[in-house]
Formats: structure tokens, sequence, C-alpha cells
């Protein structure tokens, strides 16, 4: 970003860069968003400059890589929740009518929570719920099939331990070109499907099976139409005891970082999963795929089951697509809170990482839990005694804004009802 008048270094002792948005033309907001990796389009790059435009100063890169990752197909759903026009007719969102709609009309009572959470929750017996999740994990395992798949996996068995659920069984389904695909029509850029088929199956096997956790079940499609991208469906399934399940922060409760340090490993996972695939995303998106420590996730698994049943957070969540940006603000704006982060805080894999990508690193197996301070001593010793670091990065406020620090230093302010109204 060196050499032009649109970024312009702050003087602090790490790398902090003011974004020169409020005079930016549109050719260089779109210049910004791709240069930074935002995957934003115009009208929601012009949206952002209105916004700094009303708080009359230009934002950090920090905030900007906030929004992308808010923003993002993948972590908001623009086109799963966006307006249906067809033969004539306006349907509010597919997600909305068909499926929302239609549960909530319906209210089942084995519905404990569902479209609001990491995972669905139904009611099973002598009172215990199910909870389920399953997610795609196409353009990681397309670029890489055994890492792609394998986090994959990890990801869903930390959706269900982010709703307090033991995790037991896992499920997929796949779907790869045809085995004997010739060679000499694979279009630039993609991998062979048997290679392909190979590292996935491998992945997934490998997560699981070093957490215990067995693939129960799955399915298999081979067909000419995923060539170009592999379907990678993770599921997992998780028992909890319904009356153990909390989830109710509040402002003065903590921040709890727990698991795997951060690192680069991940960054623009989330804009990544929302691009298109081309024959430069091995070249340019390799970092963009996680990297796998099942053994990891194991012993956060273990500590988070002896917190719940001891009672000692007040909600959880796990840090997938977007990182801690991500965490964050999902879980300050659903129990209507603001947020003080303090990112030098954050464990990290190795020095050097700037402000923007500690805070969107999607770095794996780590879990975000909001703790009262009268619980934190005990939390700690339970994730000590698994090996699992875990530190307060910071806590929940009254008001309903996100302020990012690193030491001194405020990197980020960003009011929460903004990062969840996309235009």
């Amino acid at each position: 970003m060196k050499g032009s008048s649109l970024y312009i270094r702050r003087d602090t002792p790490f790398p902090l860069f003011e974004i020169a948005l409020l005079s930016a033309s549109n050719g260089q907001l779109l210049d910004i968003s791709r240069k930074l990796g935002l995957g934003l389009s115009l009208d929601e790059m012009m949206a952002v400059q209105k916004y700094f435009r009303g708080k009359d100063r230009n934002p950090t890169d920090v905030e900007l890589q906030t929004i992308g990752q808010t923003w993002s197909e993948h972590c908001f759903h623009k086109t799963f929740k966006g307006i249906v026009k067809f033969d004539g007719k306006e349907i509010d969102s597919l997600f909305k009518t068909y499926i929302a709609g239609v549960t909530r009309e319906l209210n089942p009572r084995w519905c404990f929570s569902v479209f609001e959470d990491n995972a669905g929750i139904i009611r099973f017996e002598r009172g215990y719920g199910i909870a389920v999740k399953v997610e795609t994990h196409n353009h990681p395992s397309a670029i890489e099939p055994f890492g792609g798949a394998a986090t994959g996996v990890g990801g869903v068995i930390r959706d269900i331990l982010g709703v307090w659920a033991d995790p037991i069984a896992c499920t997929d389904v796949l779907g790869f070109g045809p085995l004997d695909y010739p060679y000499e029509k694979l279009p630039a850029g993609v991998k062979h499907p048997k290679y392909l088929y190979m590292g996935v199956v491998a992945g997934i096997g490998s997560y699981g099976n070093n957490m215990g956790i067995p693939t129960v079940n799955g399915a298999m499609c081979f067909d000419e139409s995923y060539v170009g991208n592999v379907v990678v469906y993770c599921g997992c399934v998780g028992l909890l005891p319904l009356k153990k399940f909390r989830r109710n922060a509040k402002p003065g409760d903590l921040i709890v970082l727990a698991g795997g340090k951060t690192g680069r490993d991940g960054i623009h996972g989330v804009t990544f999963a929302s691009a298109e695939l081309t024959e430069k995303s091995e070249e340019v998106s390799r970092p963009a795929v996680q990297i796998a420590n099942p053994i990891e996730e194991e012993k956060l698994k273990r500590a988070i089951i002896a917190i719940r049943d001891f009672g000692l957070a007040s909600a959880i969540t796990d840090l997938g697509g977007g990182g801690l940006s991500s965490a964050v603000g999902e879980t300050a704006r659903r129990f209507g809170c603001g947020a003080v982060v303090e990112l030098d805080k954050v464990p990290l894999k190795y020095p050097g990482l700037a402000p923007w990508e500690i805070y969107i690193s999607e770095s794996q197996e780590r879990m975000l839990l909001a703790v009262p301070p009268k619980n934190l001593t005990r939390a700690l010793e339970i994730f000590e005694g698994e090996d699992v670091e875990a530190t307060v990065i910071g806590r929940y406020t009254e008001d309903k804004i996100l302020r990012v620090y690193y030491g001194r230093e405020k990197v980020a302010e960003l009011d929460i009802p903004f990062l969840f109204e996309p235009p």
C-alpha cells in the first residue's frame, strides 16, 4: 500500500493504515475493495463511504476489513436473504418465506432452537436435545482437498460445541467430477477429480478419527458439473442436556478466547469462499485455506463440556468465518451489547501480525466465551487443566458500539447496528 495517497500510514509502532475513503471516486472505491481483499461491490463501498462521511473521518484498515468480513456472502448470506422476483411476483427471500417462515408458522414443539445459533437443536427425550449442523467447505477443498475437508469437519464440530452440545457423530455429502475424467479436458487451474476425491475423503476421516468422532454415514455424487468446483458438505450431530443450554451474556461479562493461537492462515477465508474460482485461485487464495489441528480441538472440547456442566459461562460461539471480527460482532448484536476488544492480548503463533490480520484471521480450533467476572478463575483453571490456552481479550459493554484497541491505540470504532445492515 506504500506509494498511494489513498493509504495513509498512521504513526504507530505497528502497521495501521487510514484509508482516504471520504474523497474517493467510484473507481477508487472499487480499487480499495480489490486491493484490501474486501470483496465488496460498488453499492456496498458507497454505503461504507456514506457511513464514514457521517462520522466525518476516514476508516482504518481494521474497520474496512471488519465490514468486509461481516458483509461477505459467507457470513451474511445476501443471496439467500435477497428479494426474489419471479413471474410478476416478489418474494421476500426464499429462506424467510419458505424455510424460516413455514417453520415458525408450524411452531413444532420439538424445535428447541432454530435459525438463531451455531447449530439447530431439537428436543429428544429425558431432558436431552440433539444439535445438528451442516455446512459446505467447497472452495477451500478445491484448492487444498485434505486441509479444506479437514477444517470443514472441524468447523461443524465447533458449531456443535457452540451450542454447548457434545459432538458424537459426523456425516457428509460429497460431489466430484468423474474419477476417469480426461486430463486434457480439465479447465486451467482445476485439479483432477480423483486427486480431490482422495484428499477430501482422507481429510474428513483424519479429523474425526483424531477426535474419536466417527463419520457414521454420508453420500457421494460423481458428475461433470462438479469438475469446476467440488461439493464438500460436512455435518455433525451432538447431544446436550437442555437445562444446561445458556445464552444470556450481558454487559460486564468478559470475552475469553480459548484454543489455538492466531496466525495468518485463513485470512480472507470468507471473502475467498464468497468469490468465484479461477485459474489463479490456488496462487492467490491458498493462504485463505485454514490449517487443521484436531488434537487441539479435542482438548478444547473436553474443557468446554466441563465449563458447561459447571455453568461458568453465559454464552459461547466458535471462531469460524471472519474470525474474531464475526464472533465478537455477532455475539454483541445478539445480546444487545457493545464490545471492547484488546488485540494485543490475543495469543499469536508468531510475531509481526498487523491488527487487522489478528482480528479477521480464521486460524482454527478457537472458541469465544462470555464469562461473568466471578467465574473467570475457575473457568481458566479448567482450560489450564486440559492444556488449552485461554485469555481475556475484552468485555461486553452497555452501548452498541464496537471498540477495538491494540495497546493504547484505538484501531476501530463501529456502530454494531451498521455492521449488520448491508445495503
